[in-house]
């Protein structure tokens, strides 16, 4: 059974079978790690319940996104092991202009904690970078608007993305479609994103297996980069 299966009635199942969606890809020669904002304001700064975690970030997933964090270290593990470029994205409200449609509509990174250089924009401890790992500020949902990151992925010759982060509904899909309509393979960890809506959560992963990517168990993909690792 996989995460979607209960939001699922036998209609859409036989659509989407009867279509012929959700075929794998596979993954490249080299991939790339795209750690999505795993930062405080999306987690708050411990594993507590989401309604108090959004008391001090309105932004936050809450506990869920703790879990995550634990399948996504062990993924950064391995690809720091395979000698996988990796990049993270974290969203910072501004200063010094408005703030309105920063990441989604309205204006809800004006809050304090969600401003450059506070907690809130600050990659979690358990996934600080490393030297030559790439941090990319960013304003709206995709990693690829307004940054610099396809030139980076073009240096290192990457063909495939595998991303994490949050939200699933919000800006790892957006990743995953501008990542797919670049030309990449997409590879999205199952247990390795994580939403603040449960339902919203399990669909989006469901639609992005269906047509922009590899929604697989975060141990296979592992696998895949043990044997990548093992041909060099």
């Amino acid at each position: 059974m996989r995460i979607w299966d209960p939001y699922l009635d036998e209609r859409d199942k036989k659509v989407y079978q009867g279509a012929g969606l959700g075929s794998k890809m596979g993954i490249g020669k080299k991939p790339a790690l795209v750690i999505v904002d795993v930062q405080y304001g999306f987690t708050g700064d411990s594993p507590e319940d989401i309604h108090e975690s959004i008391r001090k970030y309105p932004t936050s997933c809450g506990e869920t996104s703790w879990t995550a964090i634990g399948h996504i270290k062990n993924l950064l593990d391995a690809a720091r092991e395979a000698n996988l470029p990796v990049f993270y994205t974290v969203i910072e409200g501004s200063k010094t202009s408005s703030n309105d449609r920063v990441a989604i509509k309205g204006n809800i990174f004006d809050h304090s904690n969600l401003l450059e250089g506070e907690k809130g924009t600050k990659v979690v401890a358990e996934l600080e970078p490393q030297n030559g790992e790439v941090v990319i500020s960013k304003k709206k949902p995709s990693a690829f608007h307004g940054t610099p990151l396809i030139s980076y992925l073009t240096a290192h010759h990457v063909d495939t993305l595998i991303v994490t982060g949050c939200t699933t509904s919000g800006c790892v899909r957006a990743t995953v479609i501008d990542a797919f309509s670049n030309n990449y393979r997409v590879i999205v960890p199952e247990e390795c994103s994580f939403d603040r809506g449960i339902a919203s959560h399990a669909i989006n992963l469901f639609d992005m297996q269906q047509k922009y990517a590899d929604v697989t168990a975060v141990e296979e993909v592992i696998k895949e980069l043990d044997s990548l690792k093992a041909k060099v």
